[in-house]
Order: structure tokens, then C-alpha cells, then sequence
């Protein structure tokens, strides 16, 4: 397998020896999927063998492409977990991507591992906490475990401040911290917010169904 060494936009420097893991993180529309594409764009390009997956459950712009709010997309593979991830992996792939990772579970994370220690280059984008706040799914032990991670972040739709949180929004109104953690929407059901601006009322729910991510 070829070594690599790769200086991106934001200026690292990536190692000469094949396989690592990268994270990018962030609210929502802060720009996840669009540096992701970014940097998919830029691997085929370097002719790399890129392979991209998206969790099926998240289908709100397209159920087979990565996409970002702007309209730009790649093809991806949707799956449920790292089993199916496991069954459409090409032995001659050296980038893996992963969009919304938050959405699949813990297994994901071993994975990423073993697919760096192969010598692959692995990209994941996804949330880093919830619309609650707090920590999502098996982001934070990505981030604890990548050799780069890049957080972006949005414009907070009240103040205008830079906006780290997810708020989630029923009929207009903050939804309370015992709604369910997951719940796929998109500009009519979410807004990037800042830490000053973001609400969650405490002892408050939304009568809504939970989506299991197992």
C-alpha cells in the first residue's frame, strides 16, 4: 500500500504512513457533510480507493448519497451497522468514510481502530452531542481515539454567535430533555444554536416515539 502525506486546508500534516482515523465534528448545519465531501472529492482525485457509508436511518435528503444542506452529495452505501459495513468492504479500498456516525453503536468505534491499524485512512463526520447537549453516541470516543479532528461550527439562528448545540424544535417550541435522543429532521424540526441561546426544559415532553439505533 502506497504512504501518504497529505497537507489538507486546515493545515495538518498527515503521517507518511498509511492508516489513521479523522473526525469531523460539529452542530448541525455547521458543515459536517460538506468538508466530508470535500475531502472524498479530494481522495478520488489523488486516484485513492474511497469507499462512503451513511446509517439508513437517516434519509432526509437521499437515501444512497452523502448530502449536504447546500445540494452537494456523494454516493454512499446505507447500512445499519458495522456488520454491513464489514460485508460491502473492497479489499483494494484505502479510504473508508462514514457519515452520521452518531447514529450506529459502540461496535463502530473497535472498527474504525482495526481499520487505521490496516493501514486505511478512515473519515467520520457526524454530531458530537445531542439536541439535550450532551454527549452522542459513540462520537466522543471517536474523538478520544482519532489522530485529527477538526469541530466546526454554525451561526446561531437567535443571536448570530457561533452555535455549538443542537435545538430541537416541536411546533416551535423547545423540546423537553425526556423527549427521545433520536429523532431524524431537518431545518423545520432543528437550529443551530449557541450555548447562551439553547434550550431544554427540564420535566418536559414531547409525546414522540423513540428510533432505536441497535
Amino acid at each position: 500500500m502506497p504512504c501518504f502525506f497529505i497537507r489538507e486546508r486546515s493545515g495538518l500534516y498527515f503521517t507518511k504512513q498509511p492508516g489513521w482515523i479523522e473526525v469531523i465534528c460539529g452542530s448541525m448545519f455547521s458543515g459536517k457533510s460538506e468538508e466530508l465531501i470535500r475531502r472524498i472529492k479530494r481522495a478520488k482525485i489523488a486516484r485513492q480507493q474511497v469507499q462512503v457509508f451513511k446509517p439508513a436511518i437517516d434519509d432526509r435528503y437521499h437515501a444512497t448519497a452523502v448530502a449536504s444542506h447546500g445540494g452537494d452529495k456523494v454516493d454512499a452505501v446505507a447500512i445499519t451497522d458495522v456488520a454491513d459495513i464489514r460485508a460491502h468492504l473492497d479489499a483494494a479500498t484505502t479510504v473508508v468514510a462514514i457519515d452520521e456516525v452518531q447514529f450506529l453503536d459502540a461496535d463502530v468505534v473497535p472498527f474504525c481502530q482495526e481499520l487505521a491499524e490496516r493501514g486505511i485512512r478512515v473519515i467520520v463526520a457526524g454530531l458530537d452531542t445531542d439536541f439535550r447537549g450532551e454527549p452522542f453516541g459513540p462520537t466522543p470516543m471517536l474523538l478520544a481515539t482519532a489522530e485529527y479532528v477538526t469541530k466546526l461550527q454554525a451561526i446561531c439562528t437567535v443571536c448570530a454567535d457561533p452555535a455549538t448545540r443542537n435545538q430541537r424544535l416541536i411546533d416551535g417550541k423547545p423540546a423537553g430533555y425526556d423527549d427521545p435522543v433520536i429523532l431524524v429532521g431537518a431545518s423545520e424540526s432543528y437550529e443551530a444554536r449557541c450555548r447562551h441561546c439553547h434550550e431544554v426544559p427540564l420535566g418536559t415532553s414531547v409525546s414522540l416515539p423513540a428510533i432505536s439505533n441497535t
